[in-house]
């Protein structure tokens, strides 16, 4: 792996889980770690309800905006973590995929967010231990 890995988020809307997961990342590896997200079907903005959740982390994800997944930045990813949006993602040899199964943050309330919110926290702390040197 790099000296610095890049990490990929992708979901459909790059609304919600994918930038709650580089909000984090971002959050807790600092400079160590290069940190994208993108969506295969963006929305126009941040879901305001992962906005408030991520602030109650003292995290402000409230300034990025949703951007289309490119096959450039899969190129130029070391590890690709998608959250639903099967095949829409294009695969490239030597790269390390995962699959994260995490609720749609879509339309739901700040409980469920908040739920989605900690599931995706505790996965990029495993995350950080295992793309980071100790």
């Amino acid at each position: 792996m790099a000296e610095k890995p890049t990490v990929l988020f992708v979901c459909v809307h790059n609304a919600g889980r994918s930038q709650i997961a580089a909000g984090y990342l971002q959050h807790l590896a600092g400079d160590r770690v290069e940190v994208l997200s993108a969506g295969s079907e963006p929305k126009d903005q941040i879901n305001p309800v992962a906005i408030e959740a991520m602030a109650e982390e003292g995290i402000d994800i409230a300034g990025n905006t949703p951007k289309v997944l490119t096959v450039d930045a899969v190129k130029a990813s070391d590890v690709v973590i998608t959250m639903g949006c099967g095949d829409a993602c294009p695969i490239f040899p030597g790269k390390r995929y995962e699959d994260w199964a995490l609720t749609d943050p879509a339309g739901k309330g700040i409980e469920t967010v908040r739920e989605v919110r900690d599931d995706i926290k505790a996965r990029i702390q495993t995350l950080l231990g295992e793309i980071l040197p100790a």
